[in-house]
């Protein structure tokens, strides 16, 4: 069904002066010689696993060996696509950047699906996929489930059938399969999450929203391998701004001011939210956090007026629930809409409660940030005021190192207890991770070290009296634990805090 020749690959590559030559039979050209015009491609890869003679191949990422290109010749490959010349028997197409090439002809290659859908950016550094959710179910309501999602959660093509997601926001090529089956399922909007890591590696390239929102910004992902500076994070992130056609922006957030310049610079028109006075829509928060009020400082705002009940705990939501909300204003229905999915929605891994009676409550989030773990340990005391907040939680090995950091810093401020356990930790001893954190806790709490997460889940729970809160951090819905480079299998926080209560 999609296809690509050699002469249209050729023109775009050109067009968007990303061509540096072309090899042919070892020999240099800038404009193909006439008899290969015409090569078709059926399929792009960037897994020599996987191609064949038809395939359009890109020899992506920082750890491309040349015995990958050699291998896909091997399997009848004939043209591959580079950031620098090989020499082999095939033809080259040598780029300036290989992610903008791969962005550009995944977008013709596909026939340019997004320009078929009404996409809706949303980046912060918490609360993504429950805004994602909470306006994904409000679109359901109004289209008649013609609406797609890409989450770090799950995935969603056909608005009914969902799917475990490996990327908050995927590679180029998958990115615009995605899209076009989602069009060929007569889709009409799409909610997307877009990470920091989607403008660092180029991965929505020359892809425009409809609408963006961001919710927040706090310290994420510092690492050699992801973002070396928060600068850099923040600056990655803000790029949503400019390749929206309007944005929604939380009046409190840090670095508002930045952020509100950068859009009047890009003539991007917003739309604010927040709890002061500034905000275009002011939000009051109830006692039962479940339950909030809006003003409209805006006239043309006013019509979100109104009291809204949420169907899962914490204030914070509230800031993603407006998001949401503002985004169906945008769009052009009325929030009436969301009325009742707001009640109803449920997100896979956020802020699942386990509550029995004479027993500890327990919430089971996959906060795994400093302003996550630092919001759910607010809400536990907001929740419990008499009582304590034990957390359990970990860190990720190979990425992410600030992380550990924060989440020392998270613990220190709102923490009675604290056990450290097992978190991905992929090639790194777990316990060196564990100890990390520990060694930058500035409060002085008790704090354990349980490297093996099922006993450590036991040990917190075990702990905990009828009065305390147990927030059980980080892994939420996932079922499988990253060692050694393999996803191993886990039952999951979900799954083992449920069956303490019922043992």
């Amino acid at each position: 069904m999609y296809q690509l020749n050699l002469h249209k690959v050729q023109t775009i590559l050109q067009q968007a002066d990303l061509l540096k030559e072309i090899i042919v039979d070892h020999t240099w050209y800038f404009s193909l010689p006439l008899d290969y015009k015409e090569q078709q491609f059926t399929t792009l890869s960037y897994d020599s696993r996987t191609v064949d003679s038809e395939t359009l191949f890109f020899c992506k990422g920082a750890g491309f060996k040349e015995s990958f290109l050699t291998q896909a010749i091997e399997q009848g490959l004939t043209t591959y696509i580079a950031q620098s010349p090989f020499d082999v028997d095939a033809i080259g197409f040598i780029v300036t950047d290989i992610r903008k090439a791969m962005a550009l002809l995944a977008q013709e290659f596909y026939q340019h699906p997004q320009k078929k859908l009404i996409k809706i950016g949303i980046t912060g550094t918490k609360g993504k996929t429950t805004a994602a959710y909470f306006l994904k179910d409000a679109l359901a309501k109004a289209t008649h489930h013609k609406v797609a999602l890409f989450s770090s959660e799950e995935t969603c093509l056909d608005g009914t059938t969902y799917t475990r997601s490996h990327l908050t926001t995927p590679e180029a090529l998958e990115l615009y399969a995605q899209m076009a089956i989602a069009v060929e399922h007569k889709v009409t909007h799409l909610v997307m999450e877009v990470s920091s890591q989607a403008y660092k590696t180029k991965r929505v390239y020359g892809l425009n929203f409809e609408v963006g929102i961001f919710l927040n910004i706090g310290t994420d992902h510092i690492s050699p391998i992801e973002h070396p500076t928060f600068d850099d994070y923040l600056y990655c992130k803000r790029q949503l701004i400019q390749n929206s056609q309007q944005m929604i922006l939380n009046q409190d957030m840090d670095y508002f001011d930045l952020l509100a310049d950068t859009a009047t610079l890009h003539h991007v028109p917003y739309v604010t939210f927040g709890r002061t006075n500034e905000a275009m829509i002011q939000i009051q928060d109830h006692k039962d956090t479940r339950n909030f009020d809006l003003q409209a400082n805006e006239l043309d705002m006013a019509r979100l007026e109104d009291e809204y009940q949420l169907g899962i705990l914490g204030t914070f939501n509230h800031d993603n629930a407006v998001a949401a909300l503002l985004a169906m204003q945008l769009l052009g229905f009325h929030p009436e809409i969301a009325h009742q999915t707001l009640k109803e929605t449920v997100i896979p891994g956020r802020m699942h409660v386990i509550e029995q009676h004479d027993q500890p409550l327990v919430l089971v989030d996959f906060a795994h940030n400093y302003l996550s773990i630092k919001t759910i340990g607010e809400l536990a005391h907001q929740l419990r005021p008499d009582g304590r907040v034990l957390i359990l939680t970990g860190s990720t090995g190979g990425k992410a190192l600030g992380r550990r950091e924060d989440i020392a810093k998270a613990l220190s401020e709102v923490a009675d207890e604290a056990i450290l356990t097992s978190d991905d930790p992929d090639f790194e001893d777990p316990f060196v991770i564990a100890t990390e954190i520990k060694e930058q806790v500035t409060s002085d709490i008790p704090i354990t070290i349980e490297v093996d997460r099922e006993k450590a889940i036991t040990m917190i729970l075990e702990h905990a009296t009828k009065a305390d809160v147990v927030a059980i951090c980080g892994k939420g819905t996932e079922q499988s634990m990253k060692i050694n480079g393999r996803g191993e299998p886990y039952e999951g926080d979900i799954v083992l805090a449920s069956r303490w209560f019922n043992d």
